[in-house]
């Protein structure tokens, strides 16, 4: 980036925040309806064992084994989903609405490395608490901890950032 743009608080960070949870939602509830489809048609033909469960869905929520492949495939597609969108753009749905940018400290952009470094040092959100206690730097827990930073852009370079 040619022109440096200030780093991005907490209350915009906030809400783009917000909107990126209600994504995640999003595709949380659609990884667990896409594994759905497979898991009922094994159950059904017999593939998967029912274990005295006379319904799937209580096998799936109650047996350690499905409960622990079930949410490891769709935690997988909601890191994908922030991942994806970081190293592609620097920018999840939710920082586009709020004209947020995600790179290095230098303005370079970050890769898929630096984007599942970001994901692990965000424990879920709470690393953005952090921005709370460096009011001078404006620097989450994973900002800090990856050499990243979170810039709110202007609206020109928002939309170039969209195009």
């Amino acid at each position: 980036m040619s022109k440096p743009f200030p780093r991005a608080g907490f209350r915009r960070r906030l809400g783009s925040y917000i909107y990126d949870f209600l994504m995640a939602v999003a595709v949380y509830m659609l990884a667990g309806f896409i594994v759905s489809v497979p898991y009922l048609y094994l159950f059904d033909q017999g593939i998967i064992d029912s274990q005295g469960y006379a319904h799937a869905i209580d096998l799936l929520n109650s047996h350690w084994f499905y409960v622990t492949l079930n949410e490891a495939w769709k935690l997988f597609w909601v890191g994908f989903f922030f991942v994806y969108f970081w190293a592609k753009a620097g920018q999840t749905i939710g920082m586009r609405a709020w004209r947020l940018l995600v790179q290095h400290q230098d303005g370079s952009p970050i890769n898929k490395a630096t984007g599942c470094k970001r994901l692990l040092f965000t424990l879920l959100g709470l690393g953005n608490f952090w921005v709370l206690f460096d009011r001078k730097n404006k620097l989450s827990l994973q900002d800090r901890m990856t050499d990243t930073e979170v810039v709110v852009l202007s609206v020109e370079a928002n939309r170039a950032a969209m195009g």
